[in-house]
């Protein structure tokens, strides 16, 4: 995963290829331990790195129907149809999908091209020297420099579009004379490179000339200079230099730049009139940051894949480009969208459009009535008071449960003059999906755990159901206290021993109506 996405998204940047697949949601070792909040963090990590067609793993075909869990393996996250969760999996998925639509629009937008050096066997580059913050890369091989680059605007440029402002050489003293000659060519035309000079050849092909090449045309590119900056035709080239000073030099300011010690990460995408923009909070703490977008006109929107939302933001525009307020909950991932055909005049210098302020919340701390439902024997209905981790229940059959859990409550409610109503769930274990008054509001599956019920609620006695489904490990590790002949479940493996801590389960809350 540290390489391999990277390697493949350069590959698809540099040959013009709009896919990128990726084997994803891989686990092992703890079978049905994992949800599809468990995996939030890092396909968004890989979102940031060029991943935009997801093949989740793994779905394994159950051909025993009466067999639950059923047919398992010691890899994979269980997709499956027998898991507990795979009727809530289309929350999930929706997510997904409007991630891999919207970074699939347009091409990908970087800065820096590593190239990977001519040794072999070559599979993918390195990061040297570092990238700098708020800029994004691609590794780039000595056949699409040859085949295809040219320079349009000062950057190193491909047939389909994309292009960089820098090409980064390895710390290697060998290059073919062929790429040599490409290389300086670029240079000559406007293009920058970062790198030392090659003093010969990798191949035993046309020598003792091909040595003799690449010393004449290094000395004539790099001009005997093996620390700062030269010119050459259009063109730079910089040795020994970081690309922090590279940058500089070229006035290139960070594409997104985000504050240091702030866990975001990006990706980019240009689309026509529109930059779209992917920002993952990496952390499990909510975070608040003003984040730097290198844009200059646009309108900026923030679109939420979780629900297809899309909202206008409040944003200021300074010599770099856009600076915008951003906040973030844990893991939560946003797409920032700048569509420029949205100003005919003159943009604004800044825009603030105010937030709804709460207005009031109210804890619904009315009694639950609570029933469950799995494949296997159910506990009976139980009334809860107060919510709490179903894990911790004093009932062996509750506190080993795995399944669906309703949640059922009735509240009144008092409304005042156009107000928007959120349903502010707390804490979820591990997956929802809710239903007021008979009225299907949505379901959710990561943080915030929250939703607008403004077209369901009522003026005086609501009705609310909440749907609740956990994983199926607090049953596996159930069914190792109890005799063998006893036992529900069916997997081949179970690795969890009588004592494996269970998982939190259920609705825990506190849950509120937050009234805007």
């Amino acid at each position: 995963g540290n390489i391999e996405n990277r390697a493949a998204s350069s590959a698809a940047h540099i040959y013009g290829k709009n896919l990128v697949s990726a084997e994803s949601s891989t686990s092992a070792s703890a079978p049905f331990s994992l949800s599809p909040a468990g995996t939030k963090q890092r396909t968004d990590r890989f979102f940031t790195e060029g991943i935009n067609n997801t093949l989740l793993h793994l779905y394994i075909q159950q051909a025993d129907t009466n067999r639950y869990p059923g047919m398992n393996a010691w890899f994979g996250t269980e997709f499956s149809r027998t898991n507990t969760w795979f009727p809530f999996m289309d929350l999930y998925t929706d997510y997904l999908k409007r991630c891999n639509y919207m970074l699939q629009q347009g091409l990908n937008i970087a800065d820096i091209a590593y190239f990977i050096g001519e040794d072999v066997p070559k599979m993918t580059g390195i990061q040297e020297p570092p990238l700098p913050r708020g800029y994004q890369f691609d590794y780039i091989n000595a056949e699409v420099i040859i085949r295809d680059a040219f320079v349009r605007n000062g950057r190193i440029t491909l047939p389909h579009g994309t292009s960089y402002r820098v090409l980064v050489l390895p710390r290697q003293s060998t290059m073919r004379p062929e790429l040599l000659a490409k290389i300086k060519k670029l240079v000559q035309d406007g293009g920058v490179i970062l790198g030392e000079a090659p003093t010969h050849s990798p191949s035993l092909q046309n020598q003792p000339a091909a040595d003799q090449s690449v010393r004449s045309m290094a000395e004539e590119l790099w001009q005997g200079n093996t620390n700062g900056m030269v010119r050459y035709g259009k063109g730079m080239v910089f040795s020994n230099q970081s690309l922090e000073q590279v940058l500089a030099a070229l006035g290139e300011v960070p594409d997104c730049r985000i504050p240091e010690g702030v866990p975001f990460l990006y990706a980019h995408r240009g689309a026509g009139d529109a930059e779209i923009y992917f920002v993952s909070n990496q952390s499990d703490k909510k975070q608040k940051a003003t984040i730097g977008f290198r844009v200059k006109d646009g309108r900026p929107e923030r679109w939420n894949a979780i629900n297809g939302e899309r909202n206008p933001l409040s944003f200021t525009v300074t010599n770099d480009g856009t600076d915008i307020t951003l906040e973030l909950d844990r893991y939560e991932s946003a797409f920032i969208v700048f569509r420029k055909n949205d100003y005919a005049g003159s943009r604004p210098t800044a825009i603030r459009t105010v937030p709804k302020k709460l207005a009031r919340e109210l804890a619904l701390n009315q009694p639950w009535q609570l029933s469950f439902a799995s494949p296997l024997s159910n506990p009976a209905p139980i009334q809860l008071h107060q919510l709490q981790d179903l894990s911790t229940h004093s009932g062996e059959r509750i506190k080993y449960f795995s399944g669906t859990i309703t949640y059922t409550a009735q509240f009144h409610y008092k409304p005042g003059k156009d107000e928007a109503v959120l349903l502010d769930l707390g804490e979820v274990h591990h997956m929802a999906k809710v239903w007021l008054n008979g009225v299907y509001v949505g379901g959710v599956w990561t943080p915030p755990y929250r939703l607008d019920i403004s077209q369901a609620i009522k003026k005086g006695k609501n009705e609310l159901k909440i749907e609740v489904v956990n994983n199926w490990a607090n049953r596996l590790i159930g069914d190792k206290i109890v005799a063998e002949k006893d036992r529900e479940t069916y997997v081949r493996i179970n690795s969890y021993q009588p004592d494996s801590p269970l998982q939190p389960t259920g609705l825990i809350g506190p849950v509120k109506l937050q009234v805007q």
